[in-house]
């Protein structure tokens, strides 16, 4: 496969822009708070001061989900299935000053991975600080990052997840088919904390238990036609606590095609990471969540074919 692949140029694909409802927090919190104690023994939703993510474990590199939040929705699994569409290649920070984006930018989220600079598909849970020249001028290219991003593989000598970091300075920003991605300023401010134990655009931290989550192989050759034909492709693993989840979601999938929740997680002293599905081990779960809300929404490049899968 031809790894000399370009990034699309984000003027010539379509972007729209819509602007989010943002109810009362009181409101949204009583939502949440509903839905959590109706499949959580036990369940707190609470507004409080965003805790400081620059440092170990979480590597945001910013302190806060505060600032400007927008959430950027990037292609779709219909770029992925049947069969893999290969010039789907995008950097979000030519897609950043595309929308004119013009801050220091803390991006979190989960995608695809750029396969053309990894050499094979894989998991993206993307953790990216970038410095816009507008702010700190001299960064190369513009804009200079550091670096907190994850990818997840399968192993092929042994079919076991093999994760990897990128180097903190790398000035690596792309990503390949789809990214469900929230992005801010990265600073201090209020936030909502979500607390469940046993059973259950933000980050949250899963404890005491398992999850079940997938990781993508190499490209499928053949097409990939149905749910079961995707699960079967698709690599599957049990993998321990704890995991650090970063990802969005919305109420709807609207004529936008959105999906409503896409979270990624991964943690380095287990050397696991991967796409999230659900927890195993619904007697000891244990989650601890960090929300706010987006108040624009960027739906850049969406397929023309909506997918009737694949969206979990």
């Amino acid at each position: 496969m031809n790894r000399n692949v370009e990034p699309l140029d984000p003027s010539k694909i379509n972007i729209t822009s819509r602007t989010l409802h943002q109810p009362p927090l009181d409101e949204l919190m009583n939502v949440l708070a509903g839905g959590l104690t109706a499949n959580f023994a036990e369940a707190t939703v609470e507004m409080v001061d965003c805790p400081n993510f620059n440092g170990w474990p979480y590597n945001f590199y910013q302190e806060g989900l505060c600032g400007n939040p927008i959430l950027l929705e990037v292609g779709g699994p219909a770029y992925l299935l049947p069969t893999v569409q290969t010039d789907k290649f995008y950097d979000v920070k030519s897609l950043l000053r595309q929308i004119n984006y013009n801050y220091d930018t803390l991006v979190i989220g989960a995608g695809a991975g750029p396969w053309p600079h990894t050499g094979c598909n894989c998991e993206l849970i993307m953790k990216l600080n970038i410095v816009n020249d507008k702010v700190s001028p001299g960064y190369r290219l513009g804009m200079g990052v550091a670096n907190g991003t994850h990818y997840a593989f399968v192993n092929k000598s042994n079919g076991e997840c093999k994760l990897e970091r990128i180097v903190a300075n790398e000035d690596e920003t792309t990503f390949a088919l789809l990214a469900n991605l929230y992005v801010c300023e990265g600073k201090p401010g209020k936030v909502i904390k979500v607390h469940a134990k046993k059973r259950l655009g933000g980050m949250f931290e899963v404890r005491n238990g398992k999850v079940k989550q997938h990781i993508m192989p190499a490209f499928s050759d053949t097409p990939l036609t149905s749910e079961t034909q995707l699960n079967n492709w698709l690599r599957f693993y049990d993998m321990k606590t704890p995991l650090i989840a970063v990802g969005t979601f919305v109420s709807a999938e609207t004529d936008l095609d959105l999906r409503v929740q896409h979270f990624h997680s991964a943690f380095d002293e287990n050397r696991l990471g991967g796409h999230y599905h659900i927890d195993t081990t619904p007697d000891t779960i244990e989650y601890e969540g960090y929300f706010n809300m987006a108040a624009t929404l960027y739906r850049v490049d969406q397929p023309p074919n909506k997918l009737q899968f694949g969206k979990d």
